[in-house]
């Protein structure tokens, strides 16, 4: 669904991804770990057009997108999430999900005053669809609070609840389980689980619990020093020798 091939990207004389290539199946959870500087979040930038590939392409579903602005990846279906959530803190958690769908008739202004039955039939549709939303992720008793004021937990549920509002065929998840709590990683879990079952939903995703990632995901992909290192099962990278030293720091030895 997704392949990386010889993608490079230098910050000065900084290379943080270099020639790096890589793999995402459609209907897969893919998890990619590796030591901090390990040029990940750099990668899901490239992927998602906040930076241009100095070399190499990246294609989904067999296009071309390497280079594209972020707003063109989003019109792929391709969402993605931050490491610091990025919710609209003064707008309640139903308007965060009813803000999401693309195309709406009421961004036209004109549309406000010429076709104001089309814009109000589309939103009350768009607010049925939120609150349906907002019950698989069970966040339903939360849909009129601010959404700067959820825990850092329920914001990542939000996430998950706001990329579902955008119908993506991919999602790329930052460390999705960063400051979430054992209650709310279970949830947290159980969606990414139901949506890639339910709707098809694939998922790659940077994580630094390797609890949640070797119960999660497959494949696992090691990245180091900016390229793929390894790729396995959870059962595999946990048993592979340059993984560890990877971890371990190993290379500067």
């Amino acid at each position: 669904m997704l392949e990386v091939k010889n993608i490079s990207k230098s910050f000065g004389g900084i290379k943080a991804v270099s020639d790096c290539s890589l793999q995402v199946q459609e209907g897969s959870i893919t998890g990619l770990i590796g030591p901090n500087g390990a040029g990940k979040t750099t990668l899901f930038n490239l992927i998602t057009g906040h930076f241009k590939p100095d070399t190499g392409s990246i294609t989904f579903q067999g296009h071309e997108i390497g280079g594209l602005p972020p707003h063109q990846i989003f019109h792929k279906k391709i969402y993605r999430t931050f490491q610091i959530t990025r919710e609209f803190a003064q707008m309640t958690v139903l308007e965060n999900l009813m803000i999401m769908p693309e195309y709406q008739a009421g961004e036209r202004i004109w549309n406000t005053w010429f076709r104001p039955s089309t814009v109000r039939n589309q939103e009350m549709d768009i607010k049925e669809k939120a609150l349906e939303v907002l019950e698989f992720v069970e966040l339903i008793d939360l849909k009129n609070e601010y959404a700067g004021s959820l825990s850092g937990g329920q914001k990542k549920l939000l996430e998950i609840a706001r990329s579902m509002m955008a119908d993506p065929q991919m999602v790329l998840l930052d460390e999705p389980g960063a400051g979430v709590n054992p209650t709310l990683m279970k949830k947290l879990i159980a969606n990414i689980e139901a949506l890639r079952d339910e709707r098809g939903i694939t998922f790659f995703l940077i994580e630094h619990d390797m609890d949640l990632v070797m119960n999660l995901c497959d494949p696992v992909i090691v990245m180091s020093e900016g390229n793929k290192l390894a790729e396995g099962t959870a059962d595999e990278i946990r048993n592979n020798e340059e993984v560890m030293e990877a971890y371990l720091g190993g290379q500067y030895r």
